[in-house]
């Protein structure tokens, strides 16, 4: 019925130029045990029956079916945007914009300041404060607790943003340079904590610790056992290392899954990776990623156990979210590691080599996203200047606009505006939901697109009879079910909060009115947005 063309161009004018190498370290750096990994076990005191590495090891589990689906998913239908485009075309255009619009678009500018806290807390501020303690500079320390405080977490707030703009910016070639260089920088990093955490004892650390921290800060006595003395006055006993209980064990899921359950962050991708539609190549890239992370995350917690010592890890995370711990930095593993040896090259070498953890995945909190805008702008939900992609490097640079520009604005209402961090708690949940929302659709494609499942090359994977998508599909839709009941049910997820939900529910209607209002807008321009979604956009 319309006289232009169902879609803005007769290709997308995206290229495939990763390979599924890169795939798989977007992929490894998406579920990033430093930088996400360390900061939410930081809050495991807070259910102190459970084992983080329990929790770590049945999620791993649960998400390799997340993993299957999305690897099917992607073989089915390899197109920029992912979930954006599964949705639509199986769930219907509305459901499938709303949820993905929210999800990855509206979210990620929440997001941004949680960025940011970890580029301050396990990059700037021990980098300044190991510096500080080797020249002894008072301004340099002074400078380090600086990026503790709301200032600091603004300009960090907009290091981030620019940061991710630049590297998305230059383009999917660069971005995979970028983060392989990374990559390898931040495995060296690791292997070198990993060493001297495994060549010193704990009564060592002891030493180091109680000295370091009276050096650079002043305390006396013996400060380890005084923030676990601390911790036990509070009222927090952690499970010991040797327990491992698993049913206890179980609420933590809930939250080590804020940071392992995004292998699939690149799943809006896949339109730009060369044999996307081998399923194989798929699952194993992100397989691998998310068992060599769980594998990295029991080796590292065995060795704070062994070295640091566990009860000592938990109370001083406990003690420094309380706000009642002598240490006024946060217990980073990748500082306490430097503690250890007296000498400055090497502390500074760790932290700076740690430091790629960070910026290898500083640029994951807008690349998925721009892809997710861009197939909607190029179905024509959004306007067509959306779609467009620079000549040289094929970036959907309006698309990092819409991303970057509210981010400033959301970051300084997180930084300045009293209780609106309270309204960004269910961010993690929008995405759990989007997931949701994506599981449902693989659920249906065999039955709803028979002809585009039957000729896709995962249709010959079944199981008594049944195709491996839905199977996948349900396990996985019952683990996502029991995390959004924690999280609505348990308030030490901090993520039920009434008021976050109120504001959840505002970013939900506002994507409802951007599609209803093109809906619109495009049937008075004679462009039927129901018969574009009953198509697969062209590559």
């Amino acid at each position: 019925m319309a006289e232009v063309g169902m879609f803005v161009r007769k290709a997308s004018g995206l290229v495939r130029a990763w390979s599924v190498f890169d795939a798989f370290i977007y992929a490894f750096f998406s579920i990033n045990l430093i930088t996400l990994g360390l900061y939410i076990f930081s809050f495991a005191p807070f259910i102190p029956e459970g084992h983080l590495v329990i929790a770590i090891i049945i999620s791993a589990v649960f998400i390799l079916f997340e993993i299957v689906v999305y690897a099917m998913l992607i073989s089915a239908m390899p197109r920029a945007g992912g979930d954006y485009v599964w949705q639509s075309r199986m769930l219907g255009g509305g459901i499938g914009f709303v949820l993905a619009a929210t999800g990855w678009w509206f979210i990620l500018w929440h997001w941004v300041p949680l960025y940011a806290s970890m580029l301050a807390y396990e990059v700037v501020v021990p980098l300044l404060t190991i510096i500080a303690g080797w020249t002894g500079s008072k301004g340099l320390l002074g400078t380090a607790l600086w990026f503790m405080d709301v200032n600091g977490l603004f300009l960090t707030c907009l290091m981030v943003i620019g940061l991710a703009f630049v590297y998305v910016g230059l383009g999917m070639k660069w971005y995979a340079r970028i983060q392989k260089t990374c990559f390898y920088i931040a495995m060296v990093g690791l292997a070198t904590v990993f060493i001297v955490l495994l060549a010193s004892s704990n009564s060592s650390f002891m030493a180091s610790f109680n000295s370091m921290t009276a050096s650079l800060f002043g305390a006396e006595g013996d400060v380890y056992s005084s923030i676990i003395s601390q911790a036990a006055q509070e009222g927090y006993t952690p499970v010991a290392w040797g327990a491992m209980p698993i049913w206890a064990s179980m609420p933590l899921i809930p939250m080590v899954v804020f940071f392992n359950m995004w292998p699939n962050w690149g799943a809006t991708l896949y339109g730009e990776v060369r044999g996307a539609s081998d399923f194989r190549r798929n699952f194993s890239g992100m397989a691998l990623a998310l068992l060599v992370t769980t594998v990295l995350a029991v080796i590292f917690l065995a060795l704070i156990a062994k070295t640091i010592g566990w009860d000592f890890y938990h109370a001083a995370n406990w003690t420094f979210w309380s706000g009642s711990s002598p240490l006024p930095v946060f217990p980073y593993p990748g500082l306490l590691a430097a503690f250890l040896t007296q000498n400055p090259l090497l502390q500074v070498w760790i932290i700076i080599t740690m430091s790629a953890w960070f910026f290898g995945w500083a640029g994951t909190v807008f690349l998925s996203s721009t892809r997710m805008i861009f197939a909607a702008a190029f179905d024509r939900v959004l306007p067509e200047w959306v779609a467009q992609v620079t000549p040289k490097q094929r970036v959907p640079f309006n698309a990092l606009l819409l991303l970057a520009i509210p981010s400033i604005i959301t970051s300084a209402l997180y930084c300045y505006t009293p209780n609106f961090a309270t309204y960004t708690l269910d961010a993690t949940v929008v995405i759990a939901i989007m997931y949701l929302g994506t599981t449902v659709a693989a659920i249906l494609l065999p039955y709803r697109d028979p002809q585009l499942y039957g000729s896709s090359p995962v249709a010959r994977y079944t199981i008594f009879g049944l195709p491996w998508i839905v199977v996948a599909g349900v396990i996985f839709i019952i683990f996502l079910g029991y995390n959004l009941y924690m999280w609505i049910v348990d308030p030490v997820y901090g993520v039920n909060h009434p008021t976050s939900a109120v504001y959840m529910v505002i970013l939900y209607l506002v994507a409802i009115g951007l599609y209803v209002g093109s809906k619109w807008y495009r049937r008075k321009q004679g462009i039927d947005l129901d018969m574009v979604y009953k198509n697969i956009p062209v590559e």
